[in-house]
C-alpha cells in the first residue's frame, strides 16, 4: 500500500466540502507521515485492493489525528491528488485491477523519484516520494442559494459559460438548454486551480469564479465562494471543520448591493421589458390585420414600481428612442441608454454609469444579476401566506392544523434534492396547511395560512420620498445630443425640442 500525499477539505457545510486542498500545511511533515503510514497499515492489514481514501480528523492545538473512516472509492476531489502527485487515479486503479504492481506503474516510480521505465521494487513504508512543489485547491459548484441557508434550487439552465485556463481547469455536468431537477444532488460543476503556493492557487481561483457564468433558474454558490476565499481566515488557513457553518449561521458573509442602484438596475430592466412585450403585441396584432394605435401610448409613456427593502420606488417611463429611456422619481431624472446582447443580458449606460444588467422573472419575485452581483427583489406577498422557495415535496407538518406557530418556528419539513430541509413561519399565527404530506410542490406555492397573532407587528412598506444618491446631476446637453433629440422628436418620439434647439 501506499499513500499519494493527501487533502485538506476542512471548508465543510453540513458536512458537504465545499472546498479541497492540497498537500495539506496545517499538519507539520512529520505529523502528517504519520497519518499516512497508519492509512497503509490499515489498508494492508484488511487486504484492501483498489483506490480508498483514509479521513482523519486533526486538532492543530494538541497536534493529534484521529481516524474517521474509509471510503472504499474515489472521491470527486482525486483531480487534486493528481494535480499534485502526477499520478492518474484512474488509471491506477485499472492496472491495480490488471495485476499489476504498484511498484511497477510508471506514474508511481517517478513521483519516488525512480526510473520510471525499470522494475525495482519499492518499500513505500519506508521511502519517501517527492514532496509535492505546487498547490491545489477544489471548489464544488452547486445550484444552492446562499442567502437562504444554502437551500437547494432546481430548474432549467439557459448558459454555463466557463473556459478553463493553464492555471484552472473545470467541469459542468449540464449545458445550455440543460437542468437540474428536483432529485438530483446539488453539485453540478468544479473547479480545480493550481499554483507554486496555496496563495497563488488561492488567486487563481477567484479570478476563475468570477468567470463563470450561470444562468437560469437557478441560483449558485459561485459569488459567495469568492467572498469565502478572501476571508482573513481562509487567507491565513486557521480554518476547521465549523467555521463556515458558524459564517452561515451568523450571515458574516455577504453580496451587497446599494438598495437604491437595486431598485433603478429593476426600473430599467422592467421599463425595457415592457416595451419589448408591447411592441411583441403590437407586431403580433398588425398581423392579423388589426390596425388600432390605442396601445402605443401606453408603450411610450408608463409607471414602473419596484419594492426592495421594504421600500416602494415608484418611477414614471418615457421611451425617448430606440432603447433609450427617461425614468423621473421625485422631481429627479435619470436617462438609461440600453444595448441588448445576444445572451438578453443587457448593458446601460445610466447618467453616466455603466452597468451590465439580466433579469429573470421567478415566482417569487425577479432575480437580478447587477455587474456580477445577484440580487433577488421578491413579490410582495401577504405576510400570512407561507409560501415555499424550492420544488420538493412536502415529508410532513410539524404542528397540527389551526395549531399555533411562533415567527421562525419550522413548520414544515420539505424533501429537495436528496435533503430534508425545514421551513420557517415568517410571523407568529394560527397556521392552516393548504396541502397535504406527499404532495409535489414547486417555488412560489401556497403551502400554509397563518391568522396573524399581531397585525400591527408586520412589517409596513414605506414609499420612497428622496433623491437617488447614487445618480450624478444631469449634464447639460452637448452638440451631439441636441442633434440625436431633434432626430428622435422629427421620428415621432417625444422630446424636449426647444432644449435642444
Amino acid at each position: 500500500a501506499l499513500a499519494l500525499n493527501g487533502r485538506d477539505c476542512s471548508t465543510q457545510r453540513r458536512f458537504q466540502k465545499i472546498f479541497e486542498e492540497g498537500p495539506p500545511t496545517i499538519a507539520p511533515k512529520d505529523v502528517f507521515r504519520q497519518m499516512e503510514l497508519s492509512a497503509q497499515r490499515l489498508t494492508q492489514s484488511i487486504g484492501y485492493i483498489g483506490a480508498g481514501t483514509v479521513e482523519y480528523l486533526y486538532n492543530a492545538a494538541s497536534n493529534k489525528y484521529f481516524f474517521l473512516e474509509l471510503n472504499p472509492r474515489l472521491q470527486v476531489e482525486h483531480p487534486v491528488t493528481e494535480g499534485i502527485t502526477g499520478v492518474n487515479l484512474p488509471s491506477v486503479q485499472l492496472q491495480v485491477a490488471m495485476g499489476i504492481a504498484l511498484y511497477r506503474i510508471p506514474e508511481i516510480r517517478e513521483f519516488f523519484g525512480e526510473n520510471p521505465t525499470s522494475a525495482e521494487p519499492i518499500d513505500f513504508m519506508k521511502q519517501n516520494y517527492r514532496y509535492p512543489t505546487n498547490h491545489v485547491i477544489a471548489a464544488r459548484i452547486t445550484a444552492e442559494n446562499p442567502d437562504e441557508g444554502f437551500k437547494p434550487t432546481s430548474g432549467k439552465i439557459e448558459r454555463v459559460k466557463f473556459q478553463s485556463t493553464n492555471k484552472v481547469w473545470g467541469y459542468f455536468s449540464v449545458g445550455a438548454n440543460g437542468g437540474i431537477h428536483e432529485f438530483a444532488d446539488s453539485q453540478f460543476g468544479h473547479l480545480f486551480a493550481s499554483g507554486r503556493t496555496r496563495e497563488e492557487a488561492r488567486k487563481a481561483l477567484v479570478l476563475a469564479l468570477k468567470e463563470i457564468d450561470v444562468r437560469g433558474d437557478i441560483r449558485t454558490t459561485v459569488e459567495y465562494l469568492i467572498k469565502l476565499l478572501e476571508t482573513k481566515e481562509f487567507k491565513d488557513n486557521t480554518i476547521d471543520t465549523s467555521w463556515l457553518d458558524g459564517l452561515i449561521r451568523e450571515k458574516s458573509i455577504s453580496v451587497l448591493v446599494d438598495p437604491q442602484t437595486v431598485a433603478l438596475s429593476a426600473a430599467v430592466y422592467k421599463a425595457h421589458s415592457h416595451v419589448l412585450t408591447h411592441t411583441k403585441d403590437f407586431i403580433e396584432s398588425l398581423s392579423k390585420g388589426q390596425t388600432s394605435l390605442q396601445s402605443l401610448p401606453s408603450m411610450l409613456s408608463f409607471p414602473v414600481e419596484v419594492t426592495y427593502d421594504s421600500v416602494k420606488y415608484s418611477f414614471a417611463a418615457k421611451l425617448m428612442g430606440p432603447n433609450y429611456f427617461l425614468l423621473r422619481i421625485n422631481g429627479q431624472t435619470i436617462s438609461a441608454r440600453i444595448r441588448e446582447q445576444p445572451d438578453k443580458s443587457l448593458l446601460c449606460n445610466i447618467s453616466g454609469n455603466s452597468f451590465q444588467l439580466f433579469g429573470h422573472v421567478e415566482p417569487l419575485g425577479l432575480r437580478m444579476k447587477i455587474n456580477g452581483a445577484t440580487v433577488m427583489i421578491p413579490t410582495v406577498y401577504n405576510p400570512s401566506e407561507l409560501r415555499s422557495d424550492v420544488t420538493g415535496k412536502i415529508v410532513r407538518f410539524l404542528q397540527q392544523d389551526r395549531d399555533f406557530v411562533e415567527k421562525d418556528e419550522p413548520y414544515v419539513e420539505v424533501e429537495a434534492m436528496k435533503m430534508i430541509m425545514a421551513f420557517k413561519a415568517t410571523e407568529s399565527g394560527v397556521i392552516r396547511h393548504n396541502l397535504s404530506p406527499g404532495s409535489i410542490i414547486s417555488a412560489g406555492d401556497l403551502v400554509a395560512s397563518l391568522t396573524l397573532k399581531d397585525p400591527t407587528k408586520v412589517k409596513q412598506i414605506s414609499t420612497f420620498s428622496d433623491r437617488l444618491q447614487s445618480v450624478p446631476a444631469a449634464p447639460s446637453l452637448t452638440g451631439a445630443e441636441a442633434a440625436e433629440a431633434i432626430r428622435l422628436a422629427l421620428d415621432g418620439y417625444e422630446q424636449e425640442a426647444e432644449v435642444a434647439l
